[in-house]
């Protein structure tokens, strides 16, 4: 049992929207697991699904491999992971059962498999990982060669099935110090092949660390399944050690820090600006941040200084009102002001903007939108609220749920809930706004942008165009929507009467 495969389930290949975007970074958790494994003797192995076609190469791996456990380690520090899509979920069964049926022992870590536990032994998962993996994983791997006196019941964060009923032991403590970690196993992966992937689609070469896990903010649609309100974060020289690894072995030209919120620490990020200088490992890089946090200690004039040369903040709304509704803790000032901050700095601002939260009106969208027009960051994503499973979003919406409760791929966009508006609605404005924006990026900088001015009657016409559509949806929507009150009113009313 000593030859050990791990994959991630997310297929870049099967998510249509990713696969244009064509933003291929390397499954950090799972390298994380392989490494930590590794450490502790095991021959290990990856089929990176990241590269794959589907699930069915999964078989030339265990043909080459001939693992003795299968390992489907999902990488939670991929936003992308954490959207538990459906697509993804039936290439996880699909792969448990092909390597079921080679012969291996079956092991599934991940948030998904956590909430959904029936599901994935169903699809022949001998044992499921709920939590922090490495250590669990590390413990399990022992237990099934014989090298450890502890009963699968000792082993905390694990579930498997015992006597026809599901068993799962305590909570794993996570791991206080990353620090202790070693780096990620980027031996595993076909560097060369992501190289040529970023140099023919971006034109130039970028690669992936975490220095942090867990986030101890409150925003109530966020889930936490792994790390819950726990937070704990590597050292800034740990971090620069790691990226000077890679500065001399891989010679990345940028590098995405894909933390929930990056040098989050009091004195972090200051400190890390020194260390990354002083080391000669300075390398251009983007990160995640909260508005909030970039307006303390100087923090964005010491992410210049480190290299940074994009940051995307978690805006969400340009309305208060919904700001406070999620718990977000930040208000729209601090939004606007550190955008000003950052462009003052020369560095790039994306927002992340989320439609369709319970109690957004028409006035709350416009509030964004004028948000987004004052501030004219230099790009932005949208999504609509995704309740996901532990949140108290999710815990709030639960009455309203449809059945429909993930999305299948990335760009689904449907609305899980009972909305102010339908999924059509939200499609036609996300599509309006994106639209709106490219339009003005051009109009408000044609010199700069000089090489996408031939796309502008295209922006103009999509803008124009989905604004009427959107105009009819709305009338529609909320023709029906007074129709569902008065019918509810009306049952309301019979059942008083009975």
């Amino acid at each position: 049992m000593n030859k050990i495969l791990l994959a991630s389930s997310y297929f870049l290949k099967q998510d249509p929207k990713e696969f244009k975007a064509m933003n291929l970074y390397a499954p950090l958790g799972t390298l994380y697991a392989a490494s930590y494994l590794k450490q502790k003797g095991y021959t290990v192995s990856l089929f990176d699904t990241m590269l794959a076609d589907s699930e069915l190469d999964l078989k030339q791996s265990l043909n080459y491999h001939k693992p003795d456990i299968f390992v489907i380690y999902d990488d939670g520090f991929n936003y992308l992971t954490k959207m538990c899509l459906t697509r993804m979920r039936e290439a996880a069964f699909k792969m448990s059962e092909i390597a079921k049926d080679f012969g291996c022992k079956v092991i599934i870590s991940g948030s998904d498999a956590t909430d959904h536990l029936g599901k994935y032994f169903l699809h022949k998962a001998d044992y499921i990982i709920c939590g922090e993996g490495e250590v669990t994983l590390g413990e399990l791997s022992d237990k099934l060669n014989n090298l450890t006196g502890k009963d699968l019941n000792e082993i905390d964060g694990l579930a498997f099935i015992k006597n026809n009923e599901t068993v799962k032991t305590n909570k794993r403590s996570v791991i206080k110090d990353p620090d202790s970690l070693p780096f990620p196993d980027r031996s595993l992966i076909d560097v060369e092949r992501y190289r040529q992937l970023w140099l023919k689609h971006h034109g130039y070469f970028s690669m992936n660390i975490v220095t942090t896990r867990g986030c101890p903010f409150h925003c109530n649609w966020c889930a936490k399944p792994i790390y819950g309100q726990v937070y704990n974060s590597r050292s800034p020289e740990n971090v620069v050690a790691e990226m000077k690894y890679l500065k001399e072995n891989y010679s990345p030209d940028h590098i995405w820090f894909c933390d929930d919120i990056f040098g989050l620490k009091p004195n972090w990020i200051v400190k890390f600006d020194e260390v990354v200088n002083a080391e000669d490992a300075k390398t251009s890089f983007k990160c995640l941040s909260r508005a909030d946090l970039l307006l303390k200690e100087d923090n964005i004039k010491h992410l210049a200084s480190a290299g940074c040369d994009s940051v995307w903040i978690g805006a969400e709304s340009g309305s208060q009102k919904i700001l406070d509704a999620m718990d977000k803790g930040t208000t729209v000032e601090q939004i606007y002001e550190s955008r000003k901050l950052l462009k003052k700095n020369n560095i790039k601002t994306g927002f992340f903007l989320q439609l369709g939260y319970t109690g957004e009106t028409k006035s709350d969208i416009d509030l964004t939108l004028k948000m987004v027009r004052d501030l004219m960051p230099d790009d932005i994503g949208i999504s609509v609220s995704y309740p996901l499973p532990g949140t108290k979003f999710y815990e709030r919406v639960l009455s309203q749920m449809k059945l429909k409760q993930n999305w299948e791929k990335s760009d689904d966009f449907e609305m899980m809930f009972d909305g102010e508006y339908t999924t059509k609605y939200y499609r036609i404005l996300h599509k309006r706004i994106h639209k709106e924006f490219r339009s003005r990026q051009i109009l408000n900088e044609p010199f700069k942008r000089f090489r996408s001015i031939w796309k502008l009657p295209y922006y103009l016409a999509g803008w124009w165009r989905n604004a009427i559509k959107l105009k009819k949806t709305e009338q529609k929507d909320q023709q029906q929507l007074k129709l569902k009150k008065i019918t509810t009113e009306n049952q309301r009313a019979l059942s008083s009467q009975s």
